[in-house]
């Protein structure tokens, strides 16, 4: 390596591709050398379709639990519309027995009635007058027994009344507290959704069956819907070559929060090499604007192990999801 010169290397990396290209004994050559540093097609098909099998693992229990919460608020609805039927008859029982005490109270006022015709005939049937004042005692007797009937019916509908107001009160606490549960657990499902439908669009975008910018849009458009910010994607020429060593485009996306400049790197996948060009990217850009960049932040579900500590040497930020970057929530 020590006699490798600038001139020997760039002639090589000038001619490498069209050897591989024509010679096949070239390109075998290659392809062994290589064999030890990245994994087989075969190889990276069945961990994809591992990866998609543990996906829709996850995807099926979070159903099961959904239907279950969705079951046990089921079976609570039913037991509140048994607590209204018994209500219902409580109800009609009290409407019978009132209209009994009415029918009592009428024949009492009939009683009543013929007891003051018989007294002013006393002096004429006294043994009538005794007969009727003995019916009377009856009556009177039978009357104070409907009166204690009635007192201990309404002691009882009373009790019961207050039951039913305090497992009311009761379903409706755990009503209230059964539906924060479900509208949490559907705001998680959405949240683990997303986080499904990202690391699937980046496996999409490795394997060619998405764009990379499919996947950079839609989650730019999650950082946007999450945190209320504008994601700025900017356009830039390098003249002197300095972000990839010849002249070339550049393309960088901002953040930016309180007057605070973040630069973000949304990839659906990065290697080390990515991890320089894009502090490269950012160095350039605050150069040549003369702003001050104060995060640089990384966005890839798949982070190669070799990145993570030249991503730490250059203060450089990873997540693996949009929603899960700090910093950007509103205070």
């Amino acid at each position: 390596m020590g006699l490798m010169t600038p001139e020997l290397r760039k002639a090589i990396q000038d001619a490498l591709p069209e050897l591989i290209a024509n010679d096949p004994a070239i390109r075998d050559f290659v392809l062994r050398t290589v064999s030890n540093y990245y994994a087989g097609k075969e190889e990276t098909e069945s961990r994809f379709d591992g990866v998609l099998a543990e996906l829709q693992r996850d995807r099926e229990e979070q159903s099961r639990k959904w239907d279950e919460q969705s079951q046990r608020w089921h079976e609570q609805t039913q037991l509140w519309q048994e607590q209204s039927r018994k209500w219902d008859e409580q109800s009609q029982r009290w409407h019978e027995q009132t209209q009994l005490w009415q029918e009592q109270s009428r024949k009492w006022d009939e009683q009543s009635q013929r007891w003051h015709e018989q007294t002013q005939l006393w002096q004429e049937q006294s043994r009538k007058w005794d007969e009727q004042s003995q019916r009377w005692h009856e009556q009177t007797q039978l009357w104070q027994e409907q009166s204690r009937k009635w007192d201990e019916q309404n002691e009882r509908f009373q009790a019961l009344l207050s039951r039913f107001d305090q497992e009311r009160e009761d379903n409706n606490h755990r009503w209230e507290e059964q539906h924060r549960f479900n509208c949490n657990l559907l705001e998680e499902l959405k949240r683990q959704d997303r986080r499904y439908e990202s690391t699937i669009g980046a496996l999409g975008a490795r394997w060619g069956l998405h764009s990379e910018a499919s996947f950079r849009n839609a989650l730019k458009g999650i950082l946007e819907e999450s945190f209320g910010v504008q994601v700025l994607n900017l356009t830039l020429y390098d003249e002197q070559g300095e972000v990839f060593g010849r002249p070339d485009q550049i393309e960088l996306d901002l953040i930016i929060k309180n007057s605070l400049t973040i630069a973000c790197e949304i990839k659906s996948s990065i290697d080390k090499a990515g991890m320089y060009s894009f502090d490269r990217k950012v160095n350039f850009y605050a150069q040549r604007e003369q702003r001050a960049i104060g995060r640089k932040i990384v966005i890839s579900p798949m982070v190669d192990s070799r990145a993570m500590p030249v991503a730490e040497a250059l203060g450089i930020e990873i997540y693996s999801y949009a929603e899960a970057v700090e910093g950007l929530s509103s205070p």
